[in-house]
Parts: structure tokens; C-alpha cells; sequence
């Protein structure tokens, strides 16, 4: 039996928010398993930790809870790509494929892991978090910066805020999430295949530090030509089709001549 695609998001962003990218990959893949960050989604109600390590953890348990058996193939957004190294760093026995898609992680500079021209907008959501038409204010200033396509806009609007009503994340485990990703550091790389992915149109994080991280780690990149931050939102298949050549290459590269 292959190994199941374990699916990580990032800051404030659950399974739900895979849209139909997690259906997509099932059906190209194989087995798919979105799971939530500890303060997000089935486990908003949990306290955010303020260290990535600890969110290993979490994730870690919460898998087996669900019955998954390692080697695991991770694919993993932002914060969810900063818990993913962690992960296969501190148990390097546990992950056959790393798949990290626009995140960031020191070294890379402040203004890079999150540019500047995010900032005001980033504070709008912080003002509009809580409450009444000011959710659909906040989510609507997300989609502004995390996502390029904008045919959906309606219907994604309708969607997460409807995931916000039934599983809101705090104003303090957002900022505690957005803490643990701060101060976040990878100095080596993980001994397992990995891919790192990035989106040239990413407003939010600068597509350099993708190609910094791999560059250190002598990984392959793919970069899409025009998607946003969300890329598996903007372009679902594009994000398939480039897990599913990184897979095809990485069972060849085990394979014995």
C-alpha cells in the first residue's frame, strides 16, 4: 500500500481550505490526509503552541489518531512546510517525501518571509477578525492577498466564512501561529526527497526564500508563473501535475539500476 499524502496548511487555515485540490490529488496520488494544525480547524478549541517543534507533536499524534502509518509523504503550505521540516528532521525515519509549497524559514530575511507591501494589509485583518460583517471584511482581505485567481471569489468568500463560523481560530492563536513561524530555523536539510514549490505572483512571501532553501539544500524547485500564495486554490491541477512528476522521479531515483 503506498503511503498517504499527509496535508498541512499554514497560519489559521485548516483542511477545509484544500478546496478541491485535496480530491484532485486522492485521484492522481493516492491515499490523502488533510490534518489540522493545533489551534485550526477540528482543533481550534487547542492552544497554538509558540515553537514549530511543538506542533510536531501535535501533528504527529493526531495522525496516528487517524490511523495513518509512517513512511508518510508530507505536502505542506507556509507555517504547515515549517512543521513538515521539523517533523522530518526530529524523526527522519518517518517521512519518505518532503513537499514544501511558499514557505519560508530563517535564514531568510524579515522583509523576505514577509514582504512589506503585506503589512497594512495584514493589520486591516488583525482589526477585522471578530465579529459580525467584519469576518467577511478579514477573509475578504485574505483572499486580496493570498490568492491571484479571482473567478471564485464569491464562492471562496461564502466558504470561509462559513469555515470561520464553525471553527473560528482566536485573535491569540493566530498571533501565537504567526509567532511560531517567526522564529523559525532549519540549518539542515532533511534526509529525505524533497521538492520545493513556489509561486512567482506570491504577494505574501517573497518566492525567494523558496528558491534560497532549496538552493541550501540541493533540492529541485518548481515555480508557477503567475499563481499566488494559495497555489493549490488558484491552480489545483498545475500543483498535481508537479507532485505527481516529483513522485514519479523520486520512485525512480530509489528504484535500483
Amino acid at each position: 500500500m503506498s503511503s498517504p499524502w499527509i496535508l498541512l496548511r499554514g497560519l489559521t487555515r485548516e483542511s477545509r481550505h484544500w478546496g478541491g485540490f485535496a480530491p484532485l490529488l486522492a485521484q492522481r496520488c493516492g491515499p490523502v490526509l488533510p490534518v489540522d494544525l493545533p489551534g485550526n480547524g477540528t482543533l481550534a478549541h487547542v492552544r497554538s503552541p509558540l515553537a514549530v517543534e511543538d506542533y510536531v507533536d501535535a501533528v504527529r499524534a493526531e495522525v496516528q489518531r487517524l490511523g495513518a502509518h509512517a513512511p508518510y509523504k508530507v505536502l505542506a503550505m507556509s507555517l504547515g512546510g515549517m512543521v513538515a521540516t521539523a517533523w522530518a528532521l526530529r524523526y527522519p525515519n518517518e517521512m519518505e517525501q518532503l513537499v514544501l509549497v511558499n514557505t519560508s524559514m530563517r535564514p531568510s530575511r524579515l522583509y523576505e518571509r514577509l514582504r512589506p507591501s503585506a503589512w497594512s494589509a495584514l493589520v486591516r485583518v488583525a482589526r477585522h477578525w471578530d465579529g459580525g460583517d467584519r469576518v467577511g471584511m478579514a477573509e475578504r482581505l485574505i483572499h486580496d492577498l493570498t490568492c491571484s485567481r479571482r473567478d471564485t471569489l464569491d464562492t471562496d468568500l461564502d466558504a470561509w466564512c462559513s469555515i470561520r463560523a464553525n471553527a473560528r481560530v482566536s485573535r491569540s492563536n493566530a498571533l501565537r501561529q504567526l509567532a511560531a513561524a517567526a522564529r523559525f530555523k532549519a540549518p539542515d536539510a532533511p534526509h529525505c526527497t524533497v521538492l520545493v514549490v513556489s509561486s512567482r505572483g506570491d504577494r505574501l512571501v517573497n518566492p525567494i526564500c523558496s528558491a534560497r532553501l532549496a538552493r541550501a539544500w540541493c533540492a529541485p524547485r518548481v515555480e508557477h508563473p503567475w499563481a499566488g500564495h494559495d497555489l493549490p486554490h488558484d491552480d489545483p491541477q498545475w500543483l498535481v501535475d508537479a507532485l505527481h512528476a516529483g513522485d514519479i522521479a523520486a520512485r525512480q531515483q530509489a528504484t535500483p539500476a
